[in-house]
């Protein structure tokens, strides 16, 4: 299932985003392909995404991060090592601005050229934001956060038990049970 995994990232990085290239071209909905490790978006989405929600207020990245996981229902929520580099390229590109504020922590701000790329390319910027809202309805639904809280600490228990290694085949069988009965009592419910 979706949870807390990552949808893979058509794209790569590159020459176009050095140019400022961030594509167009023909988006595809997310499907079922994509549900497995990698990224979430879309070659060019994250810009787009990122400096939308920075037009319509300046924020933290904290705060982008947290505002693209509402849009998501809590289904998806983008690591720093996504969210600050490309932070870093909206910057470069003059299409942001960057304050030092309180706590040393870092206020993005469009800039005029920013808001033309926006204009220029609103059909993408809007196609980006049903795609999301479309996810986050599929993937989320605004479900509760002590379920996403639950099962962020049964990943998180897992990931950490199968990185020790050293299972015996005992061992096992056992988490698979656990796994199994969960999985059981959930769909019950």
């Amino acid at each position: 299932m979706f949870g807390y995994h990552h949808m893979r990232m058509r794209g790569h990085w590159g020459e176009r985003q050095a140019r400022g290239d961030f594509g167009g071209g023909e988006h595809r909905p997310w499907g079922m392909r994509g549900m497995r490790a990698g990224r979430f978006f879309d070659h060019g989405d994250l810009r787009y995404l990122l400096l939308k929600l920075i037009a319509d207020k300046p924020r933290h990245g904290y705060e982008l991060m947290k505002a693209i996981e509402e849009e998501l229902g809590g289904a998806y929520s983008p690591s720093p090592g996504v969210i600050y580099p490309t932070l870093t390229m909206l910057e470069e590109l003059g299409y942001t601005t960057v304050a030092t504020v309180e706590g040393g922590k870092k206020l993005y701000t469009i800039t005029p050229e920013g808001q033309a790329f926006l204009d220029a390319n609103k059909a993408q910027v809007d196609a980006v934001f049903g795609r999301l809202k479309e996810a986050g309805k599929m993937f989320g639904g605004g479900r509760a956060p002590e379920i996403r809280r639950a099962a962020h600490n049964l990943r998180l228990a897992l990931a950490t038990r199968l990185q020790k290694g050293g299972l015996s085949q005992e061992q096992v069988h056992a988490v698979a049970a656990a796994l199994d009965r969960a999985a059981t009592e959930i769909e019950r419910i």
